[in-house]
């Protein structure tokens, strides 16, 4: 017989530790994330970052991340827009005007170091001249631009394939089984509670917690909190290989970055 004890067991396979992912949305300290594991119960961790790189480039850095800021950048915007604009807004109905339409990268980095009306002049000049239609860009659109900015710095095609762009209205529509929201979040700019409730609601049928949507950290707002947290779903869809892509297969800009909304 063998020395060995009878009651020796054979170490099994470990199991693959649950990634960390993250939904991350721009808010006006900074940024706002929600962190989650990829399997069981969700037990959200929010953070808030004045730089993307602090998350990003942090050891404990999500392995996969959905963001609410457009990715990949055009020289040139063609009638269709962007791309993935065009096809998420007919999802959304009333809720289509919180897509915005993206210019080219020269508009989105026209006039940075100008002030915002002096910007906003240049980010248009720039604008019509990279668009067929010309076509200039929104007061909306353009108080993104220090975030795409941001964001564009950092990317790079390697990044691309864990941090994805998505859009908190296309995740709740698609997590709502295809209907959009019927409310809007904000009205004139201010939060909307009727809307802000009917999201909240739909995250806890979803697995949230009702406690961890019910404050934001100071710097952030109730809509940012809720979109980070949506976000973190679609984090969860990718990581899963679940995630629909709009366009599919999505379009790659000059840089090698994909051009794609992820749901």
């Amino acid at each position: 017989m063998s020395g060995a004890s009878s009651g020796a067991r054979l170490a099994g396979p470990k199991a693959r530790p649950s990634a960390r992912l993250a939904g991350i949305d721009g808010c006006p300290a900074g940024w706002i994330a929600c962190l989650v594991a990829e399997d069981g119960p969700i037990v959200p961790e929010i953070r808030l970052v004045p730089r993307l790189a602090d998350l990003l480039d942090d050891p404990d850095a999500p392995e996969i991340a959905a963001i609410d800021m457009p990715i990949g950048l055009p020289d040139v915007i063609g009638p269709a827009g962007r791309g993935p604009e065009r096809l998420v807004r007919p999802m959304l109905g009333e809720r289509q005007s919180s897509v915005f339409s993206i210019p080219a990268r020269s508009a989105i980095f026209a006039g940075c170091d100008l002030d915002d009306r002096e910007g906003y002049a240049a980010a248009c000049a720039a604008a019509l001249a990279t668009s067929d239609p010309p076509k200039k860009v929104s007061k909306q659109a353009y108080y993104l631009f220090a975030k795409i900015r941001e964001i564009d710095r950092l990317m790079t095609p390697e990044r691309a394939a864990r941090l994805v762009e998505a859009h908190p209205e296309v995740a709740f529509a698609v997590l709502n089984g295809g209907a959009a929201m019927t409310l809007p979040k904000k009205v004139k700019s201010r939060p909307n509670p009727p809307g802000l409730d009917e999201r909240r609601a739909l995250l806890v049928r979803l697995g949230f917690p009702a406690d961890s949507l019910a404050r934001p950290p100071r710097g952030a707002g109730e809509d940012d909190l809720i979109d980070a947290c949506v976000l973190a779903l679609v984090a969860r869809r990718v990581a899963r290989g679940e995630a629909v892509s709009f366009p599919d297969p999505p379009l790659v800009d000059p840089r090698g970055l994909p051009i794609r909304i992820m749901a």
